[in-house]
């Protein structure tokens, strides 16, 4: 993944959306994942942010956490790419 920022206005406000979530550890989990993802994000998986970004932010991190299951609905590379993400932020600790 790279950190290019993203160019257009669906891109921007995704990022937005991810980078300003309402607690700290999902800015931290999806905000880093989205900074590193979104220029380079698929047009295809734009909508599947979007609606990924509905989701409420404790669900979010219980499912990256591992302490919930996640839907099915979510089992897609893009939560792939979070969880990725949250695992290359724990073991960098």
């Amino acid at each position: 993944m790279t950190q290019n920022p993203p160019t257009d206005l669906r891109r921007k406000r995704i990022l937005y959306r991810a980078t300003h979530r309402g607690t700290k550890e999902s800015d931290a989990i999806v905000g880093g994942y989205f900074t590193q993802a979104t220029a380079d994000l698929p047009d295809d998986k734009l909508d599947e942010a979007d609606e990924l970004l509905d989701v409420a932010d404790l669900d979010l991190v219980d499912w990256v956490m591992g302490r919930k299951p996640i839907p099915e609905r979510w089992r897609s590379s893009l939560f792939d790419g979070v969880i990725a993400y949250y695992g290359h932020m724990i073991n960098r600790k």
